[in-house]
């Protein structure tokens, strides 16, 4: 899997793009989202960037220097941005530790999005890191913004 400029040492932001991007190419071939469309982002994640959290956390307490990197990458909304930027998404950024079923909260949350009139479409991503595992992500766009 390719790197994505500015975030390292973890997986989590390239899984993210690679699955934002698989999910927005089905919907939009390798065009950007038209200027007309409204498209939100909801990162949904329990852990969030756990490889990254442990590297600062043992950086840390070794003494050592936390890459300035690490500081912009520890916020989720900062990958989410990328893809935004990237793609020309016009909607909100919306990240959320879930307090239920991830699917369900995000769903409610683009719902939200939706209804109130801040998107006409919304990019879900789901992610978590396993702490002996691989990162398992999905995405999944939500709405009926106009296609090309």
């Amino acid at each position: 899997m390719a790197g994505v400029p500015g975030f390292v040492h973890s997986d989590f932001a390239p899984v993210v793009v690679a699955v934002a991007e698989r999910c927005l190419r089905r919907g939009y071939g390798t065009q950007q989202v038209p200027p007309e469309v409204r498209t939100g982002i909801v990162l949904v994640s329990a852990s969030g960037d756990l490889a990254s959290a442990r590297h600062v956390r043992a950086t840390v307490e070794a003494g050592g220097r936390v890459g300035p990197l690490f500081f912009f990458q520890s916020v989720p909304n900062s990958v989410a941005g990328h893809i935004a930027a990237r793609w020309g998404l016009r909607g909100p950024v919306v990240c959320l530790s879930p307090t239920g079923d991830p699917y369900t909260d995000g769903v409610a949350e683009a719902d939200l999005l939706r209804d109130d009139g801040d998107a006409d479409e919304v990019l879900l991503i789901l992610i978590e890191q396993a702490p002996d595992g691989p990162t398992e992500a999905v995405a999944v766009l939500l709405g009926g913004g106009a296609r090309p």
